[in-house]
C-alpha cells in the first residue's frame, strides 16, 4: 500500500478496525490468562495513531508509551507479532522480552514503547537529531498521553526540538486521565496545545476521534518537518473506553455514564458513517473489510497461541552488543614511539581522530562548542566540525541524555559531555531504564553506541556536587560499560574503544588527573574493556586501585620499596566489565590483597572485588582481604575536611604495612 493509499478514508478505516479487533481479542485473552502481565489497550483512540502513521515512511522512527499497541499496528506491525509478544512467545515483536509495554520492531521504524512516562519525547527528538546529522529526512514521532506533559521531559524535549528545528512530531493523546488522575486536576494550564507557544512550536488542538481532521493536521506537520521547518505539537483530545489496564477497576475515578457517553463518539463508527454518507464505500464493501480483519485477527491469535516460549538459554543474551569482527587490535609495546601528553590532551586526540573518521559522531554538552569544554575536552573541534556536531545544549541533562539515546537508536553516535559526573544523576532514569536496557529489550536489533563522559573525584575543594565518583553505582547495572582510566595512555586507548563499540559507555575521568602527563604511543591503538593493567610488578602484596588512587599507591610503593616491601599494583581500568582474572593471578603469587578506593566502602567496587576474590581465590590468601576507602560522607569543602575523607599515600602505606604484618 503506497503512502497515498494509506491516507485514503477507506485505508484509515481498515487500519482502525485492525487496532480495535486486535485489542478486543487481547482483552479476551487476558481474561483467559494468555497474557501474563499488564495489558493496556488503545480502544477509543484508534483514529490518532492511524491518521498520523498514514503519513510516515518505513524509516521514520516512532517512539511510544505503555499504551502503544495502536501505534505499533498503525506503523505496520503484523498483528501476529503483537499478539505473540503479549503472550510471551519467541515469535513476538520483542521476542517475548517486552509484553504490552515494550514493543520493538526497528525493521519498520517502531523503535520501542516504554513503561516509563515521557522518555519517548526525548528519544523522538534524538531521531530528529540523527536526521540532522545524516541528512536522511527521517522523522522522529513521539506518541504520549496527557500525563507526560507535566513531566520535565516534555519541557526539555520540546525546547530542544524548537531551538534546533528538529524534524519531529509530538502527538499528545489527551485521553483526560493520567492513569486514573483527571488531567484537569493536575494541570495549571489544561490546554496542551496552548503550551506550544511557549516553545515557539506550531500547535493545534484536534478532536482525537476525528480521523480525517487528524490526517489533515498530520499531513501539514509532516510536510513542515521534512522541509526543515521544525517540530509540530498535536493535541488530540480523546477518551479510552476500557480501563487503564485490563483487570483494573474503572469506576472509582470516572463514571459508567461518562464511559458509555464516549462510546457513542466512537471514532470507527464516525468514519464509517462518513464513508457511507459520501458514498466512498458501500455497506457491502465495509462488511467485507470487517470480515477480512476479523479473520486476520483470529489467525494471528491462533499463530501466537501455538508459538513456542523463548528458551531459558536466551534469557541473558543481547545484554551487550556482540563484539565487532575485524583484525586484532594490538596494543603497542612499551618500546613504541611515544610523546608526553596530558590526560586531557590524550582524550582530545582520541576524540579528534574518531570524529574525523566517523561523520555520525556528534557531541552534546554545556559549553563544548566554541568554548571547547570546561576542561578543554573538545578544544578546536568546533572550528573543524561546526555547531551540529559540537552542540551546545541548554542545562537539561535528562533532556539531552534522552535525546542521545534516541539518536543512537537511529544510526548516529552521540557523545555526552557532562563536565562533572554529579550532573549525570539528573539523567539516571534515561541511562538505566532506557539506554542500558535497549539492546536487550530489542533482542539485539538496536545498538546503543552512546558515550557519556564526565569528571569525578575529590581534590579541588569543589564540595559535594562536583566531587562524586559513582562508578560503583553504575557498574551494578547490566548493559553499561563503566570505564575509569588512570593514565593518559590508558585514557586515549579506552576512549578510542568507547567511540567504536556498540554499547553505552560511562567514561569517568578523575579531575585531579586531567593535567597529569604520561607517554602516549604515536601510532593508533585501542585498549579493550575488561583487561586490567599491571602498573607495578611485585611479590609481597597485591594492591588494586582506580584512577587517582593508582598514583597515590605508586607514591606509597616508592616509600615501601625502601623498607623491603614489594607491591604489585593492579589497575582494573574498567569497573564493568571487571577483570578479576588478573587480580586472582596476582593474589596467587602474593597471597595478600588490599583494595584502595577513593569512594566509600558500603556496596562499592571494593566490596565486589573482595567478594569475588574470597569466592574464587580464597585458598591462595595468606591473610584476610583488606579495604581502604574514603569516609562515608558527602564531600566537604574546606581543605582540611576534604583531606580527611579520602585516603592519601601515607594511609595507603600504613594499610600495606599492616596487611603484610598479618
Amino acid at each position: 500500500m503506497t503512502s497515498t493509499d494509506k491516507t485514503s478514508p477507506l485505508a484509515l478505516y481498515r487500519t482502525m478496525l485492525v487496532i480495535r479487533m486486535v485489542e478486543e481479542r487481547l482483552a479476551k485473552s487476558h481474561q483467559r490468562g494468555l497474557i501474563h502481565g499488564a495489558c493496556h489497550t488503545y480502544v477509543g483512540q484508534e483514529a490518532i495513531a492511524t491518521a498520523v502513521c498514514a503519513h510516515l515512511d518505513r524509516n521514520d522512527a516512532v517512539f511510544s508509551t505503555h499504551r502503544g499497541h495502536g501505534h505499533a499496528l498503525a506503523k505496520g506491525m503484523e498483528p501476529r507479532e503483537l499478539i505473540a509478544e503479549l503472550y510471551g512467545r519467541e515469535t513476538g515483536c520483542s521476542r517475548g522480552r517486552g509484553g504490552s509495554m515494550h514493543l520493538f520492531s526497528p525493521e519498520i521504524g517502531m523503535m520501542g514503547t516504554s513503561g516509563i512516562v515521557a522518555p519517548c519525547i526525548l528519544q523522538a527528538a534524538g531521531a530528529g537529531y540523527s536526521s540532522l546529522i545524516t541528512k536522511s529526512r527521517q522523522l522522529g514521532v513521539a506518541f504520549f498521553g496527557d500525563g507526560a506533559v507535566n513531566n520535565g521531559a516534555f519541557h526539555e524535549g520540546l525546547n530542544m526540538a524548537a531551538i534546533w528545528k528538529l524534524p519531529v512530531l509530538f502527538v499528545c493523546e489527551n485521553n483526560q486521565f493520567a492513569t486514573e488522575v483527571p488531567f484537569e486536576t493536575v494541570a495549571g494550564n489544561p490546554s496542551v496545545a496552548a503550551r506550544g507557544a511557549a516553545y515557539g512550536i506550531p500547535a493545534i488542538e484536534l478532536d482525537g476521534n476525528d480521523a480525517l481532521a487528524i490526517e489533515t493536521a498530520a499531513r501539514e506537520a509532516v510536510r513542515r518537518a521534512r522541509a526543515g521547518e521544525g517540530p509540530t505539537l498535536l493535541e488530540c483530545k480523546t477518551y479510552r473506553t476500557r480501563a487503564h489496564a485490563e483487570g483494573m477497576g474503572d469506576f472509582t475515578y470516572r463514571t459508567r455514564e461518562d464511559v458509555e457517553q464516549w462510546k457513542t463518539r466512537c471514532p470507527i463508527a464516525r468514519l464509517k458513517q462518513h464513508l457511507l454518507k459520501k458514498k466512498i464505500a458501500s455497506e457491502t464493501q465495509l462488511s467485507a473489510i470487517e470480515h477480512e480483519v476479523a479473520a486476520l485477527t483470529e489467525s494471528a491469535h491462533e499463530f501466537a497461541e501455538k508459538s513456542a516460549y523463548p528458551t531459558a538459554e536466551s534469557a541473558t543474551t543481547h545484554v551487550y552488543a556482540a563484539p565487532r569482527s575485524g583484525p586484532p587490535r594490538d596494543v603497542p609495546a612499551s618500546s613504541a614511539n611515544t610523546r608526553e601528553l596530558t590526560f586531557m590532551k590524550a582524550t582530545l586526540e582520541a576524540l579528534t581522530e574518531e570524529m574525523a573518521r566517523n561523520p555520525n559522531i556528534f557531541v552534546l554538552g554545556e559549553g563544548i562548542g566554541k568554548r571547547g569544554g570546561n576542561f578543554a575536552t573538545t578544544a578546536g573541534l568546533y572550528e573543524v566540525h561546526g555547531p551540529e556536531r559540537l552542540r551546545d545544549t541548554p542545562i537539561c541533562e535528562r533532556g539531552f541524555v534522552g535525546l542521545a539515546g534516541g539518536a543512537a537508536m537511529t544510526g548516529t553516535r552521540p557523545v555526552v559531555d557532562f563536565m562533572f559526573a554529579d550532573f549525570v544523576l539528573d539523567a539516571v532514569g534515561e541511562i538505566i531504564n532506557q539506554i542500558a536496557k535497549m539492546q536487550y529489550m530489542s533482542s539485539g536489533r538496536l545498538k546503543m553506541p552512546v558515550l557519556l563522559r564526565g569528571c569525578i573525584g575529590i581534590g579541588h575543594c569543589a564540595a559535594t556536587h562536583h566531587s562524586g565518583s559513582y562508578y560503583s553505582m553504575y557498574g551494578h547495572f547490566p548493559g553499561l560499560r563503566v570505564v575509569v582510566p588512570s593514565s593518559p595512555r590508558d585514557a586515549k586507548g579506552l576512549l578510542k574503544t568507547a567511540l567504536t563499540c556498540d554499547d553505552p559507555v560511562l567514561f569517568l575521568e578523575h579531575r585531579e588527573l586531567m593535567t597529569v602527563k604520561g607517554p602516549v604511543p604515536e601510532e593508533e591503538y585501542f585498549i579493550d574493556f575488561g583487561k586490567a593493567a599491571i602498573v607495578r610488578e611485585g611479590g609481597d602484596i597485591t594492591v588494586v586501585a582506580l584512577a587517582l588512587m593508582v598514583h597515590k599507591t605508586l607514591q606509597a610503593c616508592e616509600v615501601l620499596a625502601k623498607e623491603g616491601i614489594d607491591v604489585e599494583l593492579i589497575d582494573p581500568r574498567t569497573v564493568s566489565p571487571l577483570d578479576t582474572e588478573t587480580i586472582i593471578r596476582s593474589v596467587a603469587k602474593t597471597g595478600r590483597l588490599l583494595i584502595v578506593d577513593e569512594d566509600f566502602a558500603h556496596c562499592g567496587i571494593s566490596a565486589e572485588i573482595a567478594a569475588q576474590l574470597a569466592d574464587r581465590g580464597f585458598d591462595d590468601l595468606d591473610a584476610p582481604i583488606r579495604r581502604l576507602n574514603g569516609k562515608p560522607s558527602p564531600t566537604p569543602y574546606s581543605p582540611t575536611l576534604e583531606a580527611a575523607v579520602v585516603p592519601d599515600a601515607a594511609a595507603i602505606a600504613d594499610a600495606i604495612r599492616n596487611l603484610c604484618a598479618e
